[in-house]
């Protein structure tokens, strides 16, 4: 597993679709949103397959051999 990558949200929270493209996991929507479907996303460790699922500063997704950790710019 690679090391963790912190994507800094200038938001309390941020849907898990546009994280992923927020953190160059993904091209687009599309992408994002089959990937998630199909449960290559972990969300803390376990498969979340909610696009809108809402994550927060301290949330570690799993994908692609990634972990990225949502952090704030506070």
């Amino acid at each position: 597993m690679s090391h963790n990558k912190e994507i800094i949200i200038k938001t309390e929270s941020i849907r898990l679709s546009q994280f992923l493209k927020l953190a160059n996991a993904v091209q687009d929507g599309v992408e994002a949103k089959f990937c998630i479907q199909d449960g290559e996303v972990l969300v803390n460790g376990e498969i979340d397959t909610r696009r809108g699922r809402k994550l927060r500063c301290g949330d570690l997704v799993e994908f692609a051999g990634r972990i990225y950790k949502v952090s704030s710019d506070d």
